[in-house]
């Protein structure tokens, strides 16, 4: 498991990175074609707000498997030991939960839907049921760190987000 969770994680790493670098570059286009040009691109912002949602799926389900989402911890950080496990069992299952029901289950759902009547995005004429695809693929990602993380398979990885460890000197 901890070899599907490596091939997992540097896979959902590149694709965050590149979604980030091709979300920049639309981006910066639509403000120079709307303010250099005077003649704003109708592509860029439809193509921004996909890749918007596309990285924020992802990146939560990449922010579980750093432990770096927000969270009110006055009470679990004071347990230890095996309470303090049972606790962050409990809130993985309850991310199972959510995930399966609202993501996966809904998603494939709402997928379905706007295939089934075949809306269709403003700007690109594409199905925007492929937009939605994010959805179920998001939720089973949280269900596969949840589950790595109980079974013990989750090793700690340092987030960019965290500062690095110094060994205590300042």
């Amino acid at each position: 498991m901890k070899t599907a969770v490596n091939i997992i994680d540097q896979m959902l790493e590149r694709l965050l990175v590149a979604l980030m670098a091709i979300m920049v570059v639309v981006v910066t286009w639509q403000v120079v074609t709307r303010y250099v040009l005077n003649d704003p691109s109708s592509y860029t912002a439809e193509l921004a707000t996909y890749l918007l949602i596309w990285g924020s799926m992802l990146g939560a389900a990449y922010a579980l498997r750093l432990r770096a989402h927000l969270g009110i911890d006055i009470f679990t950080a004071k347990l230890t030991g095996n309470a303090r496990r049972l606790s962050e069992n409990a809130v993985y299952l309850m991310v199972i939960l959510f995930s399966v029901l609202f993501f996966v289950y809904g998603g494939i759902y709402l997928v379905y839907v706007t295939l089934t009547v075949n809306q269709l995005s403003a700007a690109f004429q594409v199905p925007v049921g492929y937009v939605y695809l994010v959805l179920p693929i998001s939720g089973l990602l949280l269900v596969f760190y949840s589950l790595a993380a109980i079974s013990g398979n989750l090793e700690p990885k340092e987030s960019m987000l965290s500062a690095p460890d110094t060994g205590g000197q300042s």
